[in-house]
């Protein structure tokens, strides 16, 4: 890459948007979404490598809260902690002040509580009311009538034809024998946040639909769910699928939670213990039966779940007539025949039970899960193996804890497993002053502690095989500009995937965020990291590691032009280099307009983009508007562009649609993907549209 055009092109995309700052200042409440949570999303997404999400769980519950918001005067620690923006030292201050001054007059008292600072009401304002306390309490025939009734429909199609479509010679048929388009449908029932039902149907691309192996069933997953809240002593009853989380993470986790990111202090796990699925999702979940009651300050959860899921099938006749798996398959693909033999292969049976006290500001609580297999789980033996999750049973069992004085909050998790694995994970959250907050989080994992759907604030995907220190700060010199920074150094003790030693790590952020009105945010945000991973250049069979330092800079700015238009721009380098590969630079630019017409029921927005890396190692994410309940965060490697365009039109009040039309095109390239998803040519569509009925 040339550096003249890149300063060229960084001069010419800030320049053209920070030039239009002292236009006059204009009051609306329209907001995109927050820069931090789509930080947050892009961060999961770059260590899943899942490109595209299912689990729209946390969005359609942001919705709903604009629908219904929290009322400050009224809502207690739990509700609170399902907006997944305070802190606990943030809730713990307004419960304080609430009980010291009485109920909250106007919205502008908000500012008077302790470490309540503004860009973090400005981030709660969508979601929240200050008012007079009303009664939440309905009998089961006013959730069941008085509700809002809703269906949604969803159809989305990759407009090329890929590899999988063609017809194969060797079997004179096409591989995926299913149509292109991926279909997905939902019915949902709301009572305010008391009562929640509804169903959910969908079938991905290249899935059949009602011929061959789905000729009965038609859609490929199916969901059902029945959620009931706070009836008397029964706080949550759960029937059909449902997710459980536990303590922080180490025995269960199965709602979203972020990890290391620009919010610094959202590294504690929070969330009710069972909570609703009604996603597309075919795997983070439970289907069965929940229960929490509480009384006073106690509660006690127990639940049972029965599915059937998706595995790798085998049967060693050399050795024993057992069958057994080899792996559990997540992605919920089934379209080719050897995806539809491993369908629902695997039973599961999964049962667990939570307690927990809350003494003032004191919280103990113990969890126990355990799970039964039909087939054992046998892994091969590879070196990294040696501590895997194996077996035809297991479980997990912890206690969790936090505690809160003054300015610090405490909280943690200790957790064993029927292996004998131990983990723990113990964090600080403190509030220096009223414009410096810090936090701390140490966790230190076994090799051999193995768990299931979990979610632990760790630097590998699950809670294994590791040990960490995080801290991270925060520091509002001024009302307009805030610094975030944190540093993670960790290792792992054991061997671990294309990591043929034990290994080291470690992560360095710093982020300059200005926000001098309600027009203009702008942020600068450097970071570095270095990971352990296998050199192989002689084809050894173990292989000594070497580290492959990443280094990224990134530069956002959002303007608000007016009422009506909200300009975006993104500018953002990365920089690659490991022994014994060429070391690799990537260039991504993007400029967005948000338009919406006022009194008006239609919006659209829309994104040009131009990329540009010297391989898969040096690839950047991003993070895509979409239609309603649903996000996208492409890959973005070699070099080429990227165009999308996002409509809505609300017909009536009760009817809305939405659309969106999407394509890459790059410069250089004869195909697009690969294996059965290799499109030929230099170019990928993708159109989305999506109907959304209320009745």
């Amino acid at each position: 890459m040339r550096k003249p055009v890149l300063i060229l092109l960084l001069l010419m995309a800030h320049v053209l948007v920070i030039a239009q700052v002292a236009d006059s200042v204009k009051k609306n409440t329209d907001q995109l979404p927050a820069n931090t949570t789509e930080q947050q999303l892009e961060n999961i997404t770059e260590n899943s490598e899942d490109l595209e999400t299912e689990d729209d769980s946390y969005l359609q519950e942001m919705v709903q809260f604009q629908k219904n918001p929290v009322n400050l005067n009224s809502a207690d620690e739990a509700l609170l902690k399902e907006l997944l923006i305070l802190t606990p030292l943030q809730i713990q201050n307004l419960i304080a002040y609430r009980s010291v001054m009485g109920k909250l007059i106007n919205i502008y008292e908000l500012q008077a509580i302790p470490g309540w600072n503004i860009r973090m009401i400005q981030r709660l304002l969508p979601y929240v009311s200050v008012g007079s306390s009303v009664n939440v309490i309905a009998d089961l025939k006013e959730r069941f009538t008085k509700g809002d009734h809703s269906i949604l429909a969803r159809v989305s199609q990759t407009l090329e034809r890929s590899k999988g479509y063609l017809i194969d010679s060797s079997v004179a048929t096409n591989l995926y024998p299913g149509s292109p388009q991926k279909l997905m449908i939902r019915y949902k029932y709301v009572y305010k946040n008391l009562l929640q039902y509804g169903i959910v149907a969908e079938k991905d691309a290249g899935e059949e639909f009602f011929k061959g192996s789905q000729r009965s069933r038609g859609f490929d997953f199916y969901s059902v769910h029945l959620f009931i809240r706070n009836m008397g002593i029964i706080k949550s009853l759960a029937l059909g699928d449902f997710t459980v989380n536990f303590g922080q993470g180490l025995t269960q986790w199965q709602s979203l939670a972020f990890k290391k990111g620009p919010d610094v202090l959202a590294i504690k796990r929070q969330s009710a213990v069972l909570r609703p699925y009604n996603s597309a999702a075919e795997i983070n979940f439970h289907r069965g039966v929940g229960i929490t009651i509480g009384k006073n300050n106690w509660q006690a959860t127990l639940f049972g779940s029965y599915r059937k899921t998706d595995a790798n099938f085998a049967s060693d006749t050399l050795v024993n007539t057992d069958d057994y798996i080899t792996s559990l398959q997540t992605s919920g693909y089934h379209r080719t025949k050897s995806e539809v033999d491993d369908r629902h292969i695997q039973r599961q049976i999964a049962f667990g039970a939570n307690a927990s006290v809350q003494l003032g500001r004191l919280h103990l609580g113990v969890s126990a899960i355990q799970f039964q297999f039909k087939y054992p789980l046998i892994k091969d033996p590879s070196p990294y193996n040696t501590y895997a999750l194996t077996g035809k049973d297991f479980g997990n069992y912890s206690v969790d804890y936090s505690y809160t004085y003054k300015n610090l909050h405490f909280f943690g998790e200790a957790a064993i497993s029927s292996q004998k694995g131990s983990a723990f994970i113990d964090g600080l959250l403190l509030s220096v002053s009223n414009n410096v907050d810090m936090s701390f989080l140490y966790r230190n994992i076994s090799r051999n502690y193995q768990s299931l759907y979990t979610n632990a604030f760790t630097e590998s995907t699950a809670p294994n095989n590791e040990k960490g220190l995080f801290s991270g700060i925060t520091i509002r010199p001024a009302t307009q500009w805030q610094i975030d920074a944190y540093a993670d150094i960790y290792k792992f003790p054991w061997l671990r995937y294309r990591v043929d030693a034990p290994s080291t790590g470690s992560d360095y952020f710093v982020q300059v965020t200005y926000k001098p009105n309600k027009q203009l945010e702008m942020y600068s945000r450097y970071k570095r990291e270095s990971k352990g991973i296998d050199y192989n250049p002689n084809e050894l069979v173990l292989n000594p590691v070497v580290y492959q330092p990443k280094k990224d800079w990134r530069m956002q700015v959002s303007y608000k032009v007016s009422p009506r238009v909200t300009l975006r721009n993104r500018t953002e380098l990365v920089w690659f280099d490991r022994k014994g590969s060429a070391a690799e630079e990537g260039f991504l630019i993007y400029a967005d307009i948000f338009y919406k017409i006022l009194r008006k029921p239609l919006s659209f927005n829309m994104r040009l983009q131009y990329f540009q890396t010297d391989g898969y190692n040096s690839r950047l994410y991003a993070y895509e508007s979409d239609v309603l309940y649903y996000f996208s965060i492409p890959v973005f490697y070699d070099k080429g562009y990227r165009y999308y365009f996002n409509i809505n039109y609300d017909i009536t009040r009760k009817l809305s649609v939405w659309g969106k039309w999407g394509q890459f095109i790059y410069s250089n390239k004869t195909s697009v993907g690969s294996g059965l998803d290799e499109i030929k040519g230099n170019k990928k569509s993708e159109a989305r549209i999506e109907l959304l009925y209320k009745f």
